[in-house]
């Protein structure tokens, strides 16, 4: 029996990996990637209390970028796969929520390495196939996030665990730290590997269960994750992976009595609906559900007149367009003073029509392609949209095609109207939009900025006059969750950005922070008195 305060290793994020020509990371992971694209169709099952579960409903699995050529197939299940789902998180609760809290971190650390060397091409892989992230794209959330999150959540378990209440004489206090009653629900998004597995395991690690229901256009390298929990030794039916449709596992999950909580990534419009069906059956459950979301974004970058023109457009071509725009946290919306506005908009397409577009195989391509037809096709509606308008016009892309694969051209909008359709609602594709304002209202225009979205997740200023950089700091204060200084509003890292936001882009419970492993524990306050009162009497009474 363990009788020590255990002290977990110094969390350090993972030293990202360039892939420069001729290294043996980029020979290394171009390998596995054409390994996995040749090989066999894979059969992805579902994973329910340790068991392979497949079925006849077999789905295609489907590269973005190439959308003829099969990589596989998911077995898509029904409401009694979700049931048994949840029997086996429920079977499995006891043990692994009596375990000690050390056990449970070893096996997440586990987890950390095994990924960070012979799991890291196969990630990485997978991510490139099934969501067509270049190498560098896949190197930072496939391994390193995930990697960091691993660690971190490790070193933010035993803070928490530490944190205990002062005693006064002849009593000692305590406060423990319990997972939530029932069984936990993941449901997670398409476009970070990192979020996918961190969803299902962060509760885990504070000794949760879950039914982890992941993205269809992600499950080839969610795959991989359960494969990693495996081999890391996560008991049988702590982490379950359900391929259902969402309202088929909403219709039983959401209507048990032991639902705890939903750990949610994806949609606004999809989390409200959620929000909704709990509130529906709030007497159903045996405890309150956790409602943890981040959301959607239309994440701005506002400009001031002393900015440097390059700095702008970079920060704006890579915030933007890295991974198509697929980021909650991509730069979508610009605000540029018109003195500065001529050189910006030189730098910025000469840089975007320098980007090439193609398979992340090939590793000159910054631009892949969009996720699925779906959203090819949104996105496409809005580009045409644009096309049509006099107060709009594309001064760089505008193209499309989906013949090989879901390739749309990073696309820059310029337009005179402060309330123009894609400056407010969210695209989630390649698609920029800038407003020219003059030098003079930047004070109006921050108003503006803070106004013009219901959303509130990223967001940054640029400038180097310092009074311009604290006034947008006090007027934008809960415009954004994650504010930056002089940057790109993207690439929030694991330790040094804790990432979420509020308004419509959710709870803000900062993923990568100690913030968000406490919605997975009930506090339970402990009080011993060592020698009780023999008598009710109080000494006022004499």
């Amino acid at each position: 029996m363990s009788n020590a305060f255990f002290k977990a290793p110094i969390a350090i994020n993972e030293t990202v990996r360039a892939y420069g020509p001729n290294t043996p990371e980029r020979a290394s992971l171009l390998a596995k990637y054409r390994e996995f694209k040749d090989r066999n169709p894979i059969d992805v099952p579902m994973y329910i209390g340790g068991q392979k579960i497949t079925t006849d409903n077999k789905i295609a699995l489907t590269m973005p970028h190439d959308h003829q050529h099969v990589l596989g197939y998911y077995n898509q299940g029904d409401g009694a796969h979700v049931s048994a789902a949840i029997n086996a998180a429920l079977a499995a609760k006891t043990k692994w929520s009596s375990l000690p809290w050390q056990d449970r971190a070893a096996i997440f650390l586990r987890a950390a390495d095994l990924l960070a060397g012979p799991f890291r091409d196969r990630m990485n892989a997978a991510t490139m196939l099934c969501q067509s992230k270049n190498v560098f794209q896949s190197e930072i959330d496939a391994a390193c996030e995930l990697i960091d999150f691993f660690r971190f959540n490790v070193q933010y378990m035993t803070q928490i665990y530490s944190e205990q209440p002062e005693s006064s004489v002849g009593m000692w206090n305590r406060l423990e730290y319990r997972p939530l009653e029932g069984f936990v629900f993941a449901l997670t998004p398409f476009n970070f590997t990192s979020i996918a597995a961190n969803l299902s395991a962060a509760p885990a690690m504070m000794g949760n269960v879950v039914v982890w229901k992941p993205a269809d256009s992600q499950i080839y390298s969610a795959h991989v994750i359960m494969e990693l929990f495996e081999a890391a030794g996560l008991p049988a039916g702590v982490i379950n992976m359900i391929t259902v449709d969402g309202p088929v596992a909403g219709e039983v999950i959401f209507k048990h009595k032991e639902f705890s909580g939903i750990h949610f990534t994806g949609s606004t419009g999809v989390f409200r609906q959620l929000w909704k069906n709990i509130a529906n059956n709030i007497e159903t459950y045996r405890s309150y559900p956790r409602i943890v979301g981040e959301t959607g974004g239309k994440d701005f970058v506002m400009v001031h007149k002393s900015a440097d023109a390059a700095q702008v457009a970079t920060a704006l071509s890579r915030g933007a367009f890295e991974f198509q725009g697929q980021k909650c946290s991509a730069a979508s919306r610009a605000y540029i003073p018109q003195s500065l506005w001529p050189q910006v908009k030189k730098i910025l397409v000469d840089q975007i029509n320098s980007f090439k577009i193609g398979s992340p195989e090939d590793t000159s391509n910054f631009v892949n392609a969009v996720i699925d037809q779906r959203a090819f096709d949104k996105i496409a509606s809005y580009i045409d949209f644009i096309k049509d308008q006099t107060d709009a016009q594309i001064i760089a892309g505008g193209n499309y095609d989906k013949s090989v694969g879901y390739f749309i051209w990073p696309t820059i909008v310029e337009t005179s109207n402060p309330q123009f359709r894609t400056l407010v609602e969210e695209i989630f594709g390649p698609v920029l939009t800038i407003y020219v304002y003059a030098d003079d209202d930047f004070e109006q225009t921050l108003e503006l900025v803070d106004q013009t979205s219901e959303y509130a997740l990223t967001g940054s200023i640029i400038s180097t006059d310092r009074y311009a950089i604290q006034l947008a700091n006090e007027k934008l204060m809960n415009a954004a969750g994650n504010f930056y200084i002089n940057d790109k509003p993207t690439g929030a890292v694991v330790g040094q950005q804790p990432f979420g936001g509020a308004r419509g882009s959710g709870t803000n419970d900062k993923a990568g922070a100690a913030i968000n492993l406490m919605r997975w524990v009930s506090p339970r306050t402990i009080k011993e008195t060592f020698v009780p009162p023999s008598d009710y009497r109080y000494p006022f009474l004499d």
